[in-house]
C-alpha cells in the first residue's frame, strides 16, 4: 500500500522524490526548530501510529473473520473472503490517502518552519545591521569630539605662541628704547663734559 501510495505521489507531484530528500535533510538539521503538532506528536509519527492501529484493527478483523469461516459454509466462505478484500482496500485507501494528507501537512509545516526560520534570521540579520551602526555612529562622534579637541587645542596653541611673540617684541622695543635713550644721555653728557670752563695757572 505504501508503495502504490508513493508512486501515485510521485506521478501526481513530478518533484515529490526532491521535495521528500530535501525535507529529510532539512528535517535532521532543523529539528530543533519544528514545533509539536496539537496532539503533541510530529506528523511523521502520527502517520506511524495511525499505520499500527490500522494494522491492529486489520488484523484482528481477520482474526475474527477466520474464526467465524470455520462454521460457515463454502459459498459464505467465498463471500467473506471478497469482503475481506474490499474492506481491505478500503484500508489500504484510506491509509493510503492518509499517508499523502500527512505528507501534505508535514511539507507544510517544513515550509512554515522553513518561512519563521528565515524571518528569525533576518530578524536577527537587522538587530546586527542596527547594532553595527550605532557602533559606526558612536564610532563617528567619538573621532569628530576628538577632532573638535585637537583643533581647540591646536588654536590654544597658536595663541600662546602669538602671545609668546609678542611678548618678546615689546620687550625688545623696550630694551632698544631703553638702550637709544642711555646712549643719548652718555652722549650728551659727553658734549657737556668737552664744552666745560678751563682754569689756567
Amino acid at each position: 500500500g505504501k508503495e502504490t501510495s508513493e508512486s501515485d505521489n510521485g506521478r501526481q507531484c513530478p518533484f515529490f522524490e526532491e521535495l521528500d530528500a530535501i525535507f529529510k535533510e532539512r528535517e535532521r538539521n532543523m529539528d530543533r526548530l519544528l514545533l509539536e503538532v496539537e496532539s503533541g506528536a510530529r506528523p511523521k509519527q502520527k502517520v506511524r501510529k495511525l499505520k499500527h492501529l490500522l494494522a491492529e484493527k486489520i488484523s484482528d478483523e481477520f482474526s475474527e473473520d477466520e474464526e467465524d469461516e470455520d462454521e460457515d459454509s463454502e459459498d459464505e466462505k467465498i463471500v467473506k473472503r471478497k469482503k475481506r478484500r474490499v474492506d481491505k482496500e478500503r484500508q489500504r485507501v484510506t491509509t493510503d490517502k492518509y499517508c499523502a494528507n500527512s505528507m501534505q501537512e508535514v511539507l507544510e509545516d517544513f515550509f512554515q518552519q522553513e518561512q519563521r526560520f528565515e524571518e528569525q534570521w533576518r530578524e536577527a540579520m537587522e538587530v546586527r545591521e542596527q547594532g553595527r551602526r550605532l557602533r559606526e555612529h558612536e564610532w563617528r562622534e567619538a573621532m569628530e569630539k576628538l577632532e573638535a579637541e585637537r583643533v581647540m587645542k591646536e588654536q590654544a596653541w597658536h595663541e600662546r605662541e602669538d602671545q609668546r611673540r609678542a611678548r618678546e617684541e615689546a620687550k625688545a622695543v623696550r630694551r632698544d628704547e631703553l638702550f637709544a635713550a642711555l646712549v643719548n644721555k652718555l652722549f650728551q653728557e659727553g658734549l657737556v663734559l668737552s664744552n666745560g670752563p678751563c682754569f689756567l695757572d
